[in-house]
């Protein structure tokens, strides 16, 4: 008996709707799939990230170890045994910043941030053969001034305070560099750093140089925990008579410079590495530390140009002039 066209056209309907539900039922099978193929690279992702989360916190506990309960007594000894021990080590240790006077240690120091020593010290005779006094940086042209000191960095800004200077020693303190702590600081571009190296250095009174040698050394060595120069200057000073100021502050930062680096302390060839309870976290092996020894320690030149003779008597090397080799 023939089939009605209506009954044809049901069957095809329902045939259309059983493709498509299977069609459906194989999509829905397939996002099935990718939804748990996705969470499981999620998961293993997830565990990727734990596991370098948790190997970071390893390196970072070993690195940064807690401030050891010392009581004050027993800090100040070994405070003061490893400057006796840096004493012996470096028995020049002198400011790295060549100068003849007052006025030219002063602009040599402001002219050394964010620069090093060595390069201040390469640009400096040509300054200081053009301008050799207080009066004559005052009154100088200050695109000149600028193509002088373009290789010490921020030559602008260090343009400006070293004229700054210079006017402000000829005007108000008859072009002579002063003595005192509260005056020196009044002087643009000189800090609490600068006016302890003008004065220790340059007039013999003690002060302590808080730079980032000084700063990252006595946290290393844990004589404080603080973070701010001025703190640490006065935590540090607490622990030395004040006579020891200066020296101290050149012991750590040649120390600094040398071996106890930021990033690649050469700990295996520390002269101080028993006293010292941040042991570790540089290199250890002896052979592969000496290789991280930077100046004269490596046998490299150190900073100054004109150092001075105990220097030059202990194996120290002059630095190069500028564009010498």
């Amino acid at each position: 008996m023939p089939v009605k066209p209506t009954a044809k056209k049901t069957a095809k309907k329902a045939t259309a709707t059983t493709k498509k539900a299977t069609a459906t039922a194989k999509k829905v099978t397939a996002t099935t799939k990718k939804a748990t193929s996705s969470k499981a690279a999620a998961k293993k992702t997830a565990a990727k990230e734990t596991a370098v989360v948790k190997k970071t916190a390893a390196v970072k506990s070993v690195a940064k170890k807690p401030l050891v309960a010392e009581p004050s007594t027993a800090l100040v000894r070994r405070a003061r045994r490893i400057n006796r021990e840096l004493a012996e080590v470096y028995p020049y240790a002198h400011p790295e910043l060549d100068f003849e006077n007052p006025f030219q240690l002063v602009v040599a120091t402001v002219l050394s941030a964010q620069t090093t020593d060595l390069r201040v010290n390469q640009t400096t005779p040509a300054l200081f053969a053009k301008y050799p006094t207080p009066e004559d940086l005052a009154a100088a042209n200050p695109e000149e001034v600028e193509e002088i000191l373009r290789p010490t960095g921020f030559f602008r800004a260090k343009t400006k305070a070293v004229i700054g200077l210079s006017k402000a020693l000829a005007e108000e303190f008859g072009g002579e560099v002063p003595g005192r702590l509260e005056d020196l600081v009044k002087l643009p571009g000189v800090g609490r750093k600068t006016a302890f190296v003008v004065l220790g250095n340059a007039f013999g009174r003690p002060g302590i140089t808080v730079d980032t040698h000084f700063q990252r050394l006595v946290r290393r060595w844990q004589w404080t925990e603080e973070t701010e120069p001025d703190k640490i200057e006065a935590a540090v000073g607490a622990l030395f008579p004040k006579s020891e100021w200066t020296m101290l502050s050149h012991h750590v930062i040649f120390h600094g410079r040398r071996i106890c680096h930021a990033r690649k302390p050469a700990c295996g060839a520390c002269p101080i590495a028993p006293l010292c309870p941040s042991y570790g976290e540089g290199e250890t092996d002896p052979e592969k530390a000496r290789k991280l020894l930077k100046y004269e320690k490596g046998g490299y030149p150190g900073q100054r140009l004109n150092p001075p003779r105990a220097y030059l008597d202990a194996g120290g090397i002059p630095a190069p002039p500028l564009g010498a080799g």
